[in-house]
């Protein structure tokens, strides 16, 4: 009980900020702070948009069983994509920042779907 309580909860966490950064890339011109941000990760303009597809797509992905798996896989990759860049750009503060939102997909994966449709 739980466990599937935990399941729910990480979900309901990782498809809102999924969504919520999908939302906050498309309106990064609103935000100073995302944009300086973006261009330190060294982001270009054009690459944004696809981005927001993938953030959106990601949390698509985790609601749907059959892609649960893949959702969480893409959504780890995204993660250590953002962690290189930011190595890269020197900001090791945000890598490990990030850290924990890494851990997440892979408990996810370990916690299993928590709606089971038989």
């Amino acid at each position: 009980m739980i466990k599937n309580i935990a399941s729910i909860l990480l979900l309901f966490i990782s498809v809102t900020l999924s969504f919520r950064h999908a939302w906050d890339t498309l309106h990064y011109k609103n935000n100073p702070e995302s944009v300086k941000t973006m261009e330190s990760l060294g982001i270009s303009e054009m690459f944004i948009p696809y981005l927001a597809i993938a953030a959106i797509v990601i949390g698509l992905f985790l609601l749907i069983p059959k892609t649960f798996f893949t959702g969480n896989m893409l959504n780890a990759i995204m993660i250590v994509m953002i962690m290189g860049l930011a190595v890269r750009a020197g900001n090791y503060r945000m890598a490990l920042i990030e850290i924990p939102f890494l851990v997440m997909p892979f408990i996810m994966i370990w916690l299993k779907y928590p709606f089971k449709f038989k």
